[in-house]
């Protein structure tokens, strides 16, 4: 499709997509897809799931936006069930439109709770990604991405992931928060592991430091729990979600304990929280919940990652990391969007994350027969793009 006046910030597939339901979508040629890209995280449900679609079209013709100078009915129910579900004890929840403003949100905070206490400094990963948005893209660990905008805040220093000893060495006496992903979307699909997971946990607690955990792409169902941050038993002191949670529609979150909170006039967005993203949010989480989508996000990730496994041809995949319904899969050259290439041409949608990471991030709806669908596609892409060469250098 031609379309000279957007800017072009992405690189685009070749595709024009139109219509979307259940794990398909279909371009303006009328060709179908199976969508394991997911709306890079956004669609847990799958395109225009019947509930969800019922619960925004109902507050479209209710109540359709005021400003946060006023309550409104959805949003104090979904912040309730949100600080009831999430691992942040006594939360307050803190909305805005974006996983990029949760994060420049949760920085801001504990910013100010670092300062308060003479430790400004925060110490995020290396290979971490956390937005675009100023604040967030100092704190993301990739230079490639920083260096055209440097110099920028100085507030971050950053350590290898997994490495307990480096982020003890970082914590010096300046250092008011650690922030991470518990599974680095962006960074190849990288869950941290439980263990290093309870031990930042324990080293924010003896340094007096904040746990900020960033589960814009890994929260709501994404990894098989309501937080992928619940799989190692930790609890974080700021959480952040978005992608899944609007079901579609652009929301963002925050939550932070209550005794860390914003305080009126500290912060704030004019369309955080609105009715009809809050409508649309609820009816996720009612989905999630009555569906049993959490077990489902999980017995996903067995078979996905299993299925893709047994149909690469052998050699041509290094290993295959991930959790419930977030997976990358590592190939043994950096071809990843050769091979998104050939997978659409196979009417299957996926999405680099890296050079030689291929994601796949398929609804928490997603059937058996989709997952098989998937894997058909990877393993006949990887042989038509990586194994000839693998073929031709031996």
């Amino acid at each position: 499709m031609n379309e000279p006046a957007v800017m072009a910030t992405y690189a685009r597939y070749p595709l024009t997509l139109v219509r979307g339901a259940g794990t398909r979508v279909w371009d303006d040629a009328g060709r179908g897809f199976l969508d394991f890209a997911g709306a890079l995280g956004v669609t847990a449900l799958g395109h225009s799931h019947p509930a969800w679609a019922a619960a925004v079209r109902e507050q479209l013709e209710t109540l359709d936006m005021v400003s946060n100078l006023y309550a409104t009915e959805p949003q104090a129910e979904l912040a309730a069930r949100l600080a009831a579900s999430m691992p942040v004890p006594d939360a307050r929840v803190f909305f805005c439109n974006s996983g990029a403003e949760a994060n420049e949100a949760a920085i801001k905070l504990a910013r100010k709770h670092g300062l308060a206490a003479g430790k400004p400094a925060i110490v995020a990963l290396e290979g971490s990604f956390h937005g675009r948005t100023s604040a967030a893209l100092a704190a993301t660990g990739q230079p490639a991405k920083r260096a055209p905008f440097e110099p920028l805040v100085d507030w971050f220093r950053f350590v290898p992931p997994g490495d307990l000893a480096a982020l003890d060495a970082a914590m010096t006496a300046d250092v008011g928060a650690v922030l991470l992903e518990p599974v680095m979307g962006e960074g190849g699909v990288r869950p941290l592991d439980d263990d290093y997971l309870r031990g930042v946990r324990d080293l924010c607690d003896e340094r007096g430091a904040l746990l900020v955990a960033d589960e814009v792409q890994s929260g709501l169902g994404r990894c098989g729990d309501w937080a992928a941050l619940q799989h190692a038993g930790v609890e974080a002191d700021v959480l952040t979600l978005a992608k899944a949670l609007g079901g579609g529609l652009p929301i963002g979150a925050m939550l932070a304990r209550a005794t860390i909170s914003f305080l009126p006039g500290e912060h704030a967005s004019t369309f955080g929280g609105g009715p009809i993203v809050c409508a649309g949010a609820l009816a996720v989480l009612d989905t999630i919940e009555r569906d049993g989508l959490l077990a489902r996000a999980r017995a996903i990730g067995v078979t996905l990652s299993s299925a893709v496994l047994g149909a690469a041809p052998a050699g041509t995949v290094l290993e295959a990391r991930g959790r419930g319904c977030l997976w990358g899969f590592q190939l043994a050259r950096p071809v990843a969007n050769d091979v998104v290439h050939a997978m659409i041409d196979r009417g299957v949608l996926a999405s680099p994350a890296g050079p030689d990471v291929v994601r796949m991030s398929p609804p928490l709806v997603a059937t058996d027969d989709d997952v098989a669908e998937a894997a058909r596609a990877f393993g006949d892409a990887v042989a038509t793009v990586l194994a000839p060469r693998e073929e031709a250098s031996a």
